[in-house]
């Protein structure tokens, strides 16, 4: 059936992102978009879609006759950041640091300003960042009203923009590597490095999202949903809607030592960072029997570094809460014992969310759902230069159905080296079609619903993953707009530094034209109080 109607692979994704969108349920729609890919792999058979599903579950723990253990692994993260969370908070930790940063952080804009540089200060790995940031940065935003949808909008678009242009990188390592045979197969003398820095240009996506955030965040940008989460947060009526579930939420419950000091926050954190860049040059090492820090990156297992630096902060936040609990009134036989339980209790909505959607990403793997759309790319007959601008579409397009920007790039960027090889005088284009694969695929990663970062962006800001897709679409379409018409440009001059530039151009005038039309919430703030004066 898939022979003769290959367009039905992208049916089931294209129905769970519909359905995000539409009933804000995750779970249901992650689940149906599971059935109907089980439907479509077993012909409609019903009895064959329960085996297609069960196998896909299955692979979660057990896969070609080995323990999976990096979904077994990341989950146990999950479950330890949790337990970390609310080891600290009993510490009095998280207060502490709260009262500390309010002395130095007067504003809202301040507020922003520190998640934004936590965000590109931590740019060894996409998942860590995402989870590890929110953690620290929640405190301070939740004290000076900043949504969390802002939040969840800065982690996600400081994580994978920023270590996607990142050689030192779980990102960077994994891309050289895949550029390497491409290299080697075409006529450029470019070694892995510096195809991967001079890439790092054209991808004009990234270099975009992160110029708008940090207009966002100086300049106040709130547009589409993101406005109304910000006028709320703002006017004291809630940092999240009431209807919101939002995921990794510690109950106030859970009793905070008075008089805990900063460092029952900053050190698990600290050794959190230290342990995971250890364990992914550790694991990298032993794995590649190569010590290099590039060949460490490229062969690191990140699963295992994430458990390295978890079991190592875990250690930390037990000991400062023991520390400065001990004898506490507040803190009678069990109530650490059941502390630790909430942290971990706190993850589960998040690990269930997660699993469903590792379940529809092999699924729809095996429908070949990014096969089928590169060869929508490779069957077009254009010019080489052409085609960098359409392989940003359809790499997005692949990150957004697939809910993965290392399937989009793994896919792409192989078959984007074929095209240009190809091609005569496709070579001088092959650097720009690398940088637009990995564009699009950051891009659809952005904007899908059932991406694992954006589960885990949800997750580390405490957002509920619909009102995260749905306020961050707007930006993530802006970013998406420029990058377009820079590649366009490009293609047209043949100028990668007049594509940038015009990509930049085109998204600081988007901002300050919005800037005009919508005033900051904070302005919208001052005005409202002044005409409640007069």
């Amino acid at each position: 059936m898939l022979d003769a109607y290959p367009i039905l692979t992208l049916l089931p994704p294209l129905i769970a992102i519909v359905l995000v969108i539409v009933t804000k349920k995750v779970l249901v729609s992650l689940g149906a978009g599971a059935v109907v890919a089980g439907l479509v792999l077993a012909e409609f058979n019903p009895v064959s879609m329960v085996v297609w599903i069960w196998d896909a579950v299955v692979r979660l723990v057990w896969v070609d006759g080995e323990i999976n253990w990096f979904t077994i692994l990341i989950v146990a993260f999950l479950f330890q950041l949790g337990i970390v969370t609310a080891l600290v908070m009993m510490s009095g930790g998280a207060a502490a640091f709260t009262e500390w940063a309010a002395k130095r952080i007067k504003s809202r804009r301040g507020a922003r300003v520190l998640t934004g540089l936590l965000g590109m200060i931590i740019f060894i790995d996409d998942y860590f960042n995402a989870l590890a940031v929110g953690q620290v940065a929640r405190p301070i935003t939740d004290r000076y009203q900043v949504s969390r949808a802002k939040l969840a909008y800065m982690i996600d678009s400081s994580s994978a923009p920023t270590v996607v242009l990142m050689p030192l990188s779980s990102w960077g390592a994994t891309i050289m590597g895949i550029m390497a045979p491409v290299l080697a197969a075409s006529t450029l003398a470019f070694t892995q490095i510096e195809a991967f820095v001079l890439s790092a240009f054209m991808n004009y996506y990234a270099i975009a999202a992160l110029l708008l955030l940090w207009l966002t965040i100086l300049l106040g940008l709130d547009f589409g949903g993101m406005r109304r989460e910000e006028l709320r947060a703002a006017q004291g009526r809630g940092l999240y809607g009431a209807h919101d579930v939002a995921p990794a939420q510690i109950d106030e419950n859970v009793p905070t030592h008075t008089g805990g000091a900063m460092r029952a926050l900053i050190m698990p954190f600290v050794v959190l960072f230290i342990g995971v860049v250890i364990g992914m040059y550790v694991s990298g090492g032993i794995v590649g029997d190569d010590w290099s820090v590039l060949a460490t990156l490229a062969n690191t297992d990140v699963a295992i570094a994430l458990n390295v630096g978890g079991l190592a902060a875990l250690a930390v936040a037990g000991y400062y809460c023991v520390r400065y609990t001990r004898g506490s009134a507040k803190f009678p036989t069990g109530t650490r014992r059941r502390g630790v339980a909430h942290g971990a209790k706190s993850m589960s909505g998040a690990v269930l969310i997660l699993l469903f959607a590792w379940v529809l990403a092999d699924l729809i793997g095996e429908l070949g759902t990014g096969e089928y759309l590169a060869s929508v790319v490779e069957a077009l007959s254009m010019p080489a230069v052409w085609l960098v601008p359409a392989l940003f579409v359809v790499a997005g397009l692949i990150a957004f159905a697939t809910g993965t920007s290392w399937g989009s790039f793994g896919i792409l960027l192989p078959l984007a080296g074929e095209m240009m090889t190809a091609v005569p005088g496709g070579d001088e284009f092959l650097i720009a079609a690398f940088g637009a694969v990995l564009a699009g695929a950051v891009w659809g990663d952005h904007s899908s619903p059932i991406s694992d970062t954006t589960i885990l962006s949800s997750t580390g800001a405490a957002c509920s993953i619909p009102t995260h897709v749905s306020t961050q679409l707007p930006y993530a379409f802006v970013g998406a707009l420029a990058a377009l018409v820079g590649y366009v440009v490009y293609a047209l001059a043949q100028s990668g530094v007049l594509g940038l530039v015009v990509t930049l151009g085109l998204v600081v005038a988007i901002a300050l034209v919005i800037r005009k039309v919508r005033p900051s919430v904070e302005d919208q703030a001052v005005l409202a109080a002044q005409s409640s004066e007069g």
